[in-house]
């Protein structure tokens, strides 16, 4: 297995702050849920420690967290979903895990649903680009 098998990464030519309101805009217009955005560069300042920019941004979607849960509640490792706006050698960068990647692991979920979320994860970050 290789990161593309599990992760969708794109480039955009906005500013690392103009891509996090980006996706915070698109995460809304798709009608998910925001849950927590966390500044990892900024907490691990605090601790006296240098990184580069980094946003996680975590979202989640009522039905397919629902749909999910009820099925195995161990899924609940893998939510929730997580879009992340990252800067490496001066490019912006938005990361979003496939959730494809879920049937892997839980093979009552079928490749056919968790493609249903990960067109909406891709759907949100290409609008976001």
């Amino acid at each position: 297995m290789n990161v593309n098998d599990f992760t969708y990464i794109i480039e955009t030519k906005k500013s690392f702050d103009e891509a996090v309101v980006s996706v915070l805009k698109t995460v809304e217009q798709k009608g998910w849920t925001l849950f927590q955005i966390y500044d990892v560069k900024e907490r691990l300042a605090a601790k006296g420690l240098e990184q580069k920019p980094l946003k996680i941004i975590e979202i989640c979607s009522g039905k397919y967290a629902n749909q999910f849960l009820n099925k195995n509640r161990l899924i609940s490792l893998c939510m929730p979903c997580k879009i992340n706006v990252v800067e490496e050698n001066g490019k912006v960068k938005i990361i979003g895990m496939k959730p494809t990647i879920i049937s892997a692991f839980f093979p009552e979920v079928s490749k056919k649903e968790a493609e249903e979320v990960e067109r909406d994860i891709i759907e949100m970050m290409d609008n976001a680009r």
